[in-house]
């Protein structure tokens, strides 16, 4: 409420008045073509984390648990070691390995005649790369979660299905999934979620929303305008228009 409040005062935090502004903070957002860049950035974040952080996981989940017969202890504990990393570390990491002059990636990839592009001053590569650091701290939490209910499936189910000669992915698509959903849908609304609040850390840490608005999303656009900018008015619109956006 004191959010709703705020959007409608144009205030810096440290003047002792609010000059009350209306809906101007709305119109100016609602007019500004860098608001829908970073809309079309956010919705970008969303559906590459979608793809990495439920499709891949489930993938993952279904092969370990039904097709792959020794080992299985050590790929949960590499897959899941990563969600006891914090993320800034990790987007620290990220950067250092990425790095298109001195990182390891770059010089292994000068003996074979390649070259590592600049990801953090690149349009549309930069969203990939934030997207990649955040699916390796969400990634394992998502594919222990769909790995666990997955395991309480019955197994009858499954060798019936095999002795029916069904082929895997039908399996997966017509008995693992359906029998699945309620943890699927669980996994779908927190990777929504994981696209909105987890892809600040790797945004502050590595990019600060650049190049040119270009890694941004509706979070960190809030946080800009009110401790960069010191416009809580602004800031506190945006919040409303993202509270709004993904509660309709």
């Amino acid at each position: 409420l004191y959010t709703l409040y705020l959007s409608f005062f144009d205030w810096n935090m440290l003047a002792p008045k609010k000059n009350f502004v209306g809906f101007a903070n709305y119109a100016d957002i609602l007019t500004d073509a860098k608001t829908y860049k970073i809309l079309m950035n956010t919705f970008l974040y969303i559906a590459i984390l979608l793809v990495l952080n439920l499709v891949v996981p489930y993938i993952f989940a279904y092969v370990l648990h039904l097709l792959v017969r020794k080992f299985k202890d050590l790929f949960k504990t590499a897959f899941f070691l990563p969600s006891f990393i914090s993320l800034v570390v990790g987007s620290i990491l990220a950067t250092f390995i990425l790095n298109p002059v001195s990182g390891p990636v770059a010089i292994v990839a000068r003996y074979i005649g390649l070259s590592v592009p600049n990801w953090t001053q690149t349009q549309g590569l930069v969203i990939v790369g934030i997207s990649l650091i955040t699916t390796w701290k969400v990634f394992g939490y998502n594919f222990i979660t769909l790995y666990a209910a997955i395991s309480g499936i019955s197994s009858e189910v499954i060798e019936a299905a095999k002795l029916d000669n069904i082929p895997s992915w039908r399996i997966l698509k017509d008995i693992v999934i359906p029998m699945s959903s309620s943890t699927g849908i669980y996994i779908l609304i927190m990777t929504i979620v994981t696209g909105l609040q987890y892809v600040y850390t790797p945004v502050k840490v590595v990019t600060q929303g650049g190049p040119d608005s270009a890694s941004s999303n509706l979070i960190y656009e809030s946080y800009h305008q009110a401790f960069n900018v010191f416009s809580t008015g602004t800031s506190a619109a945006f919040s409303i228009l993202t509270l709004c956006l993904f509660v309709l």
